[in-house]
């Protein structure tokens, strides 16, 4: 049985403060129902969003995926995981919005589909109607624009907060530790960017992938509305399907706790190269190191001394992270 996203309450949504201790600590996915329903961009409706896109568009040109009617909206790989099951074209970004509404609905029509277009580059300006207060200051959205659609299950990098604009969602989520289960595709070929699940589509009792069984029915599922929003924690595994003929969704990356401009996806690429094909008893030395110095799940590797008495592993904000960092630059380059 799936379970339901639980729904936030709006006063985590007051500030950025408030979201980020009451919403992003804990780490699980929340609805924001109505958190954008006041959004000017939403006055006029779905043709109140296409003409304001027409308004704030810069010109430029834009990815847009064209899939054969066969797809039915279902971009993913080809025969096998080598291909894709759908073109790119580089059109101008008007012109792509121009044919996704014009055979919106249209039966025998191509799947059409923009993601991922950075507001600031294709459509400066349209940040101020699609402001939120709980967001830090700086963060800008990314606007997706297409038919109704499977965007596979995968995950993202940063935190995300996804606003619909148009149309409606549906978002089936699975927890990080589901990785194993979820048969994830290649890292490096991948359809937008991000790996994919390849089972996250099948059928029950797909012998392809048995595991996937015992994830299946933990999905937390939710179809959301104009103005709803969504809370995505990073690595949160999620499948999004856009319901309607036409549909458009905001959405806002960030990182809502770094410490500085290194990321942990890179030290989990640079374990690989270092640790992944050690022999298994020294892997398992190294998963101590891990947990005891960085995923502390019994708190901090030196609590029994004084903050003033731990050297670099004191806090980052007081000039450790710089320290850290110089000395594994030096690492890097051998010196």
């Amino acid at each position: 049985m799936t379970q339901e996203v639980p729904v936030v309450e709006a006063d985590a949504l007051r500030s950025d403060a408030a979201f980020r201790e009451q919403v992003m600590v804990p780490g699980r996915p929340v609805v924001l129902a109505g958190a954008a329903r006041e959004w000017p961009l939403l006055k006029g409706g779905q043709a109140g969003v296409l003409d304001a896109l027409r308004t704030h568009d810069a010109g430029n040109v834009a990815e847009l995926f064209v899939g054969k009617p066969a797809i039915a909206g279902r971009f993913h790989y080809g025969d096998g995981p080598q291909g894709f099951n759908f073109d790119r074209e580089a059109v101008p970004f008007a012109e792509a919005l121009e044919r996704i509404s014009a055979t919106a609905g249209q039966a025998g029509a191509d799947s059409l589909y923009m993601g991922s277009l950075p507001a600031e580059r294709y459509l400066p300006g349209i940040e101020t109607l699609t402001a939120l207060p709980f967001l830090p200051a700086g963060v800008r959205p990314r606007i997706w624009i297409g038919h109704a659609s499977q965007v596979a299950c995968h995950y993202d990098v940063l935190d995300n907060v996804a606003c619909v604009a148009a149309g409606r969602r549906r978002f089936t989520l699975y927890p990080p530790e589901a990785i194993r289960d979820l048969y994830v595709g290649p890292i490096d070929h991948t359809m937008a960017g991000q790996p994919v699940s390849l089972a996250a589509d099948s059928a029950p009792g797909d012998e392809r992938y048995p595991r996937f069984e015992r994830v299946r029915d933990r999905a937390m599922v939710v179809e959301l509305g104009p103005g709803d929003a969504i809370y995505i924690p990073k690595l949160w595994w999620h499948k999004v399907e856009a319901l309607e003929p036409l549909n458009v969704l905001a959405n806002f990356w960030w990182d809502g706790f770094a410490a500085g401009p290194d990321q942990p996806y890179a030290a989990m690429l640079l374990a690989m190269i270092a640790i992944a094909e050690r022999p298994p008893a020294e892997r398992m030395a190294w998963r101590a190191w891990f947990d005891h110095y960085a995923f502390r799940p019994n708190g901090h590797p030196l609590a029994f001394l004084p903050e003033s008495e731990r050297g670099v592993l004191g806090p980052l904000a007081d000039g450790n992270y710089q320290r850290l960092r110089v000395s594994i630059m030096r690492m890097l380059r051998g010196a």
